[in-house]
């Protein structure tokens, strides 16, 4: 379980600050946890800081009908993950082995949209997804993994509903000093404590600013990956039967995700469809392209809302009868990492001051880099130790 008792005040083992407590902040402190156990280092003191309620970038929204008490479902953030490498395999072995996460064995798809010609929309089977190039999902919820891997912390407080005000110069004490080497505030200029090492994982726009007037010595370098937005579509519909043709075995290929041509939208995924989702009322989520959301980041939701919904109506071709009953949509500000040349940021270390700016986005933006820079962050930390 998470330890949320203050830590202690003396100690020979560094004060360690994670700013965000996203799946990059919770590998981050798994990992130093684990380092710092074969060391037999037992009074390990981190401490993550979170400014919402709740742990893990996985996000899952749900709605609950009055009627059935059954759930429409959306994994409204990262729908899935890839496994790439043997270490991040090893990883996410125990979460494997307990079912939290499960392999998605996709049927994919292209889906095109219907044209003058055309009175339906076109289907073209795309790959399926299988055990040796699997999709990872974890269940109950996308949430699930990030909320187990905070509870199975021992030695990391969890400080929720935390802003951590921007750093300055005059919160660094010089290392001679008998005290810890950066003194954290929150945005009410309340003391958050003095820590050895400040582990900042925000999404660079935010690490920019927290770090703006800092001394920080990589500052020009946060500026350097690209980020872009991502709108979500959910959309839900009482019971099988009232889904579109193209949901229901009236559809010639059975599917599970579309990649969409030609439109706004780019994906489209069957959430009840998914392993250990079939107890889910019908539920759809449609992420829009990249591009699409960048250039429509600052617009009213609401019409954002409006003109996804048509194109989603033009895609799945449903009618008056089998219209959706649930609508939601959101805004992801931060959502992709572009990659020039398909080489990555890596973590950026001011050794003086003894802060690290990380995240997703300093590698190729997926949660497997979440993975590879946590692990890079907590090499950065242990070297010197």
């Amino acid at each position: 379980m998470t330890d949320h008792s203050a830590p202690s005040a003396h100690t020979s083992v560094p004060k360690i600050a994670i700013i965000g407590g996203g799946l990059t902040g919770l590998f981050t402190a798994t990992l130093l946890e684990r380092e710092l156990a074969k060391r037999q280092e037992s009074k390990v003191q981190i401490t993550i800081f979170e400014k919402s309620r709740s742990v893990g970038r996985l996000a899952t929204r749900y709605r609950t009908d009055e009627k059935t008490g059954n759930n429409w479902q959306w994994g409204f953030g990262a729908q899935c993950f890839t496994v790439k490498t043997d270490r991040f395999k090893q990883f996410i072995r125990p979460w494997l082995d307990n079912r939290l996460l499960q392999p998605w064995l996709a049927q994919v798809v292209h889906l095109t949209l219907a044209n003058e010609d055309e009175q339906t929309p076109q289907i073209e089977p795309k790959e399926q997804w299988d055990t040796k190039h699997a999709r990872y999902i974890s269940t109950p919820k996308m949430t699930s993994w990030g909320r187990a891997l905070a509870d199975e912390l021992q030695h990391t407080r969890i400080a929720f509903k935390t802003r951590v005000a921007p750093l300055h110069k005059a919160h660094f004490v010089e290392e001679n000093s008998a005290d810890s080497k950066t003194e954290l505030f929150d945005e009410e200029g309340n003391s958050l404590g003095g820590f050895d090492w400040v582990i900042c994982t925000a999404p660079n726009a935010q690490a920019l600013e927290l770090m703006a007037d800092s001394g920080f010595t990589r500052q020009a370098d946060i500026t350097k990956p690209k980020m872009q937005a991502c709108y979500t579509l959910m959309l839900g519909w009482d019971e099988v039967p009232q889904l579109p043709a193209i949901f229901t075995s009236q559809a010639s290929v059975r599917w599970d995700v579309a990649y969409v041509n030609n439109s706004p939208l780019d994906r489209i995924f069957i959430e009840h469809q998914k392993p250990a989702h079939s107890a889910l009322l019908p539920s759809v989520t449609i992420h829009a392209r990249n591009d699409w959301s960048e250039t429509h980041v600052d617009e009213d939701i609401e019409t954002i809302k409006a003109q996804l919904l048509t194109a989603a109506k033009q895609a799945l071709n449903w009618s008056a009868q089998t219209a959706p009953t649930q609508i939601d949509c959101h805004r992801w500000r931060y959502a992709a990492t572009i990659v020039d040349d398909n080489k990555s940021l890596g973590i950026l270390v001011d050794q003086r001051h003894q802060w690290i700016v990380s995240g997703d986005w300093c590698g190729h933006g997926n949660i497997e880099s979440c993975y590879k820079i946590a692990a890079e962050t907590v090499r950065a930390i242990t070297e010197g130790m």
